[in-house]
């Protein structure tokens, strides 16, 4: 089985990957942690990345999605995988379905969670973080006892620089350009499922549940 999480910055797409992962048995697969691997280890495929990521520019389509072929192919995707930040555009989804079958796997359903953009909106833009412990905090979800206060550390809270509402509406402009047109790729070959994330995460949860134990 073979699923990939589809989204906007602030769906949740990070907690209810966990989820799937866990409740599936699946190998949980995000494109930056196999290129950083992969270049690590310096496999064949690790060190023509790493010529483009030293000069600080993005890896071609091509090459990651060799990248993610291979990864497929480890053995702990034998009961299957989910991609997560990938495909991000229409371009690296038309490699992924060339490379697909030297694998054995198809993709057999795409998992878009929908969230309203104000509700995305306030869940980025309220997010905090502790500047001493890391701990994460949201004004409106999860607000600390004392106003900007850690209550794990007592350490200062802070607002991230990717948190701001300008860089959170240009994270959603990127997405509804880039990554949108994904939408209609995958509905017409009939593999979408638009899950409702405006709800709890049980909820949405169960969404999901529904639509993969029907695969």
């Amino acid at each position: 089985m073979l699923l990939i999480l589809l989204g906007p910055p602030g769906a949740g797409k990070g907690t209810q990957a966990g989820q799937v992962v866990e409740d599936y048995g699946l190998a949980y697969i995000s494109t930056g942690a196999i290129l950083r691997s992969a270049v690590k280890e310096g496999t064949a495929l690790g060190q023509k990345a790493r010529q483009y990521m030293d000069l600080g520019q993005l890896v071609p389509d091509e090459l990651v999605v060799e990248i993610v072929k291979s990864r497929l192919q480890e053995s702990d995707c034998e009961k299957g995988a989910l991609l997560d930040g990938f495909p991000r555009t229409v371009e690296q989804a038309s490699f992924l379905e060339k490379v697909l079958p030297e694998t054995g796997k198809k993709v057999d359903c795409v998992l878009l969670i929908e969230v309203k953009e104000n509700e995305l909106i306030e869940r980025l833009t309220g997010r905090r973080v502790c500047s001493e412990c890391g701990t994460n905090y949201h004004l409106s979800h999860k607000p600390p006892k004392v106003r900007n206060v850690c209550d794990e550390c007592g350490g200062d809270l802070y607002q991230r620089d990717d948190d701001s509402l300008e860089t959170v509406k240009e994270r959603l402009e990127v997405y509804k350009s880039q990554t949108e047109p994904l939408i209609d790729f995958y509905n017409s070959r009939e593999v979408l499922a638009r899950i409702d994330g405006n709800q709890d995460i049980d909820s949405v949860r169960d969404q999901i549940k529904a639509v993969v134990d029907k695969l």
